[in-house]
């Protein structure tokens, strides 16, 4: 961790390389994939759309690239920044650099919805299209009781909070291991599918349901920066100087959550994503969160496309769930984080 702030050409270098990998994983979102279509012509086709030039692209060429290539590419930006964000808006509030977007239950609450969604349609020929709804009743059902049991006292501390948040996980996974247990060996293989995420759904149906929750939630928590800032020196503290704690941890961690839940909905679990990104900004920003969430938001929307770019691709024809994906990329990347972190602390 940095001891002291970085220098603002520092923070200017990071910004603009960040920038930078986000244009270079909008551009592999449309450019690579199975059907080789050249970045010129998809361009070209761009600006006829705008009324200039006109398109070199045949209709099928055109389909894949705005019906298949272009809502996926979209949804892994919201899911990537969303995903971001929550889990630095989370490192935050809880001063834990562990946390994660699932942290109050999101993750096993989803997990329930969409498990119940699953093994309950007839025969489970196919994953029914209300899974999403019930993955998303099934997270904010979560982190509403999490809150419930740990965080209405006016002494509530964010130890307290997390306690909850663990105890609901476990009642919820229980009770989707129970759900799993009563279904066919088809529905489980579906389940499990659901669970470790994937882009390969998406529509720009998809994309227009979650748009409105992502860009007020990641509204919402960049805005709450300062107050953030303030809280890392403790709760005492921040009261000291008139911060309503209580007020701030509900509204961000309300955010987080219900962003968090409405991607995990549809695109279903993707770890590692919400730690090692802001982790990745805070050793190159410092430790002020009016940095580190809009840089998160970048810089998640980047990782999390280019992952599903080598998810859909590394195996063509067939695919690597993203969750697989993310996993082995953000391992190790942590672990060598630790490793820098306990040098620097030493």
């Amino acid at each position: 961790m940095l001891t002291s702030p970085p220098s603002t050409r520092r923070v200017l270098l990071v910004v603009v390389a960040t920038t930078a990998a986000l244009v270079v994983a909008v551009a592999c979102g449309l450019v690579i994939g199975p059907t080789s279509i050249s970045a010129s012509r998809i361009v070209g086709d761009t600006f006829s759309h705008l009324g200039m030039g006109h398109s070199t692209l045949t209709s099928l060429q055109s389909t894949i690239v705005w019906q298949l290539r272009a809502p996926r590419m979209v949804l892994g930006l919201l899911a990537g920044a969303m995903l971001a964000v929550a889990g630095a808006t989370y490192q935050g509030v809880f001063r834990n650099p562990l946390a994660d977007p699932y942290l109050l239950g999101v993750a096993a609450g989803a997990g329930l919805g969409a498990t119940f969604a699953i093994v309950n349609i007839a025969n489970a020929s196919s994953v029914p299209a209300w899974t999403p709804l019930l993955a998303f009743a099934g997270a904010l059902i979560a982190v509403a009781l999490t809150w419930v049991i740990g965080g209405r006292s006016m002494r509530s501390t964010p130890a307290t909070l997390v306690l909850a948040g663990v105890a609901v996980s476990a009642l919820f996974t229980s009770a989707q291991t129970f759900l799993q247990q009563q279904s066919s060996t088809q529905s489980i293989a579906r389940v499990y599918i659901w669970l470790l995420g994937s882009l390969a759904t998406a529509s720009w149906h998809s994309v227009l349901i979650v748009v409105p929750y992502v860009v007020l939630c990641c509204v919402v928590c960049v805005l709450a920066a300062r107050a953030l800032d303030i809280m890392s020196v403790g709760d005492d503290e921040a009261r000291s100087v008139g911060l309503s704690v209580r007020s701030v941890r509900l509204l961000v961690v309300g955010a987080a959550s219900l962003g968090t839940a409405a991607i995990v909905s549809v695109v279903g679990l993707i770890g590692f994503v919400g730690i090692i990104v802001p982790h990745i900004v805070r050793l190159l920003v410092g430790t002020s969160y009016r940095r580190i969430l809009p840089l998160s938001v970048i810089f998640g929307a980047a990782f999390l496309v280019l992952c599903d770019t080598v998810a859909r691709t590394v195996m063509a024809p067939s695919e690597l769930p993203l969750g697989v994906v993310t996993a082995v990329i953000g391992a190790p990347v942590f672990v060598l984080i630790l490793s820098v972190r306990r040098k620097s602390n030493s």
